[in-house]
C-alpha cells in the first residue's frame, strides 16, 4: 500500500528543487520522452494522468496509452458535463485500450449543503467550481506523488509561462504538452487518426461544464468560451485552491 503523502507544508521545498531539476533535465524533450521520464522517476505514491476528455485530450491520452495503457487516468465528473463528453470519454478509452479510468465526483453531502438546487453557478462560479471541481480533484490526485495534465501555454494568458514540471505542495504536476501549438496538436490528431470530442465541430475549443461553456468566436483564445463575460479564467484545479484542498485531505 502506498504511504500517505505528507501535509503540504512538510515537503514543499524539496519538491520545488526536484521540479527544477527535472525541468532542466527533461523540460525541452518531446512530450513522449517527458512521459517516459516521469514513469521512470519513481514518485512516492506513483504517477497518474488527469484528463477532461475535452477538445484535444486524445493527444496526451494516446501518448500515455502508447507508453503504459495501465496508467491511472483521473476523470472529474462534475455532474454538469455535456452528454457528448461522457460518451466521448468511454469511446476514446476503448479506442486507446486504457484500462484504469478513475471517475471522481463531488461530495454528495457538500453538494446538498452548498448547491442543493444545482444552480450555484448562476450566482457564485468560484463556489460552484470549488465544490464540483477543486475538492473532488484534490481527492482524486491525493494518493499520487505526481500527475500528468494536458495544459498548453497557448491556451490562455494565465498559461504563457507554464513549465513542464511544477509543484503542488510536495507533489509534482507535469505538463508534457506545455510547448505544443494548435498546429502540433492538429497534426498529431490527424497522423494517428484520433477520435475528436464531437463538440469541437461546433466551435467548443475548451470544454467544461455545459452551463459555463460556449463556442469560441473567431480570433478568441481557446479558453475564451469558458465563463464568458466573467473575469474568471480558471476553475481552480490548477490554482492554489487545489493546494489548500490537498492540505485538508492530508491532515
Amino acid at each position: 500500500m502506498a504511504s500517505k503523502p505528507r501535509p503540504l507544508d512538510a515537503g514543499a521545498e524539496p519538491a520545488t528543487a526536484r521540479a527544477a531539476a527535472l525541468e532542466a533535465r527533461h523540460g525541452a524533450l518531446s512530450p513522449q520522452a517527458v512521459i517516459a521520464a516521469a514513469l521512470e522517476e519513481g514518485f512516492d505514491g506513483g504517477l497518474a494522468a488527469v484528463s477532461s476528455f475535452g477538445a484535444d485530450s486524445a493527444v496526451l491520452l494516446h501518448m500515455v496509452a502508447e507508453i503504459d495503457r495501465n496508467l491511472p487516468v483521473i476523470f472529474l465528473d462534475t455532474g454538469k458535463h455535456f452528454g457528448e463528453t461522457l460518451d466521448y470519454r468511454d469511446a476514446l478509452a476503448a479506442d486507446l485500450g486504457l484500462t484504469d479510468i478513475r471517475v471522481v465526483r463531488p461530495d454528495a453531502v457538500a453538494l446538498e449543503r452548498l448547491d442543493p438546487k444545482g444552480v450555484l453557478h448562476q450566482t457564485d462560479t468560484d463556489g460552484c467550481c470549488g465544490v464540483r471541481k477543486v475538492e473532488p480533484m484534490a481527492r482524486g490526485v491525493e494518493p499520487f506523488g505526481a500527475w500528468l495534465t494536458g495544459r498548453k501555454r497557448f491556451q490562455a494568458a494565465t498559461r504563457t509561462a507554464l513549465p513542464v514540471f511544477e509543484t503542488v505542495g510536495p507533489r509534482l504536476r507535469i505538463n508534457p504538452l506545455a510547448r505544443w501549438t494548435t498546429a502540433d496538436l492538429a497534426d498529431y490528431m490527424r497522423r494517428h487518426h484520433l477520435r475528436e470530442n464531437p463538440l469541437v465541430a461546433y466551435g467548443y475549443l475548451s470544454i467544461g461544464c455545459f452551463p459555463c461553456t460556449r463556442p469560441v468566436k473567431p480570433g478568441e483564445d481557446a479558453r475564451s468560451g469558458r465563463w464568458a463575460g466573467d473575469a474568471k479564467t480558471e476553475c481552480g484545479i490548477h490554482l492554489p485552491g487545489l493546494d489548500r484542498s490537498l492540505a485538508g485531505a492530508t491532515q
